[in-house]
Formats: structure tokens, C-alpha cells, sequence
């Protein structure tokens, strides 16, 4: 069974950082991509990156150069680490992979960027 579980969100201020994780099991977790999603009050949700599984990052205009992502395939786990947060970046945040064509998402991790 496939599981996506999010956590680190939180409240920050501007300016500051914060680091998401996205703990996966139930397949490969070295063979697929990993992508992050958030979704702002009324807003749609919008992809913010895609890691691939060789490592390539692609990235969201509105975050590149701000945020990184890294694994730890022994742990199964992928980081999305946010600096200079901005209050536009407020929204949750989700993992998300496709597997054979089906979508599978965490529960998602509210981070607020606000002084």
C-alpha cells in the first residue's frame, strides 16, 4: 500500500526557512519521481517541483533559487528545503507520486509565512 507522509510545516517568518519531509512506502522509492505540490487558500493547486529519480530537479518559477530537495533513499524519505520564505509562499504543502498512472498524495503540511 502506497503512503505519502508529510511534516515540518509550521509558521515562519518572512525571510526565514523551513524544511518539509515526505516519508514514502509501499514501492520503489529510488525508481520514481517525487514531486511537490501546495495548494494557497482559494487558490488551485500548483505543482512546485518534480525530482526525478536520477536527481534532476525541475522547479516552479516562483520558488526557483529558494528552495532544494534532496532524498535519503535509506530512509525512503524526501526534503523540500524552503528558504527566504515569502507570505505568498503560505499554503499546504503535499508529496505527491504517480505510480503506473495512478496519483497518490499525502495529507498535506500547513506552512504560514507571516510576521
Amino acid at each position: 500500500q502506497v503512503q505519502l507522509v508529510e511534516s515540518g510545516g509550521g509558521l515562519v517568518q518572512p525571510g526565514g526557512s523551513l524544511r518539509l519531509s515526505c516519508a514514502a512506502s509501499g514501492f520503489t522509492f529510488s525508481s520514481y519521481a517525487m514531486n511537490w505540490f501546495r495548494q494557497a487558500p482559494g487558490k488551485e493547486r500548483e505543482l512546485v517541483a518534480v525530482n526525478l529519480a536520477g536527481g534532476r530537479t525541475t522547479w516552479a518559477d516562483s520558488v526557483k533559487g529558494r528552495f532544494t530537495i534532496s532524498r535519503d533513499s535509506a530512509k525512503n524519505t524526501v526534503y523540500l528545503q524552503m528558504n527566504s520564505l515569502k507570505p505568498e509562499d503560505t499554503a499546504v504543502y503535499y508529496c505527491n507520486i504517480n505510480l503506473n498512472g495512478n496519483q497518490y498524495w499525502g495529507q498535506g503540511t500547513q506552512v504560514t509565512v507571516s510576521s
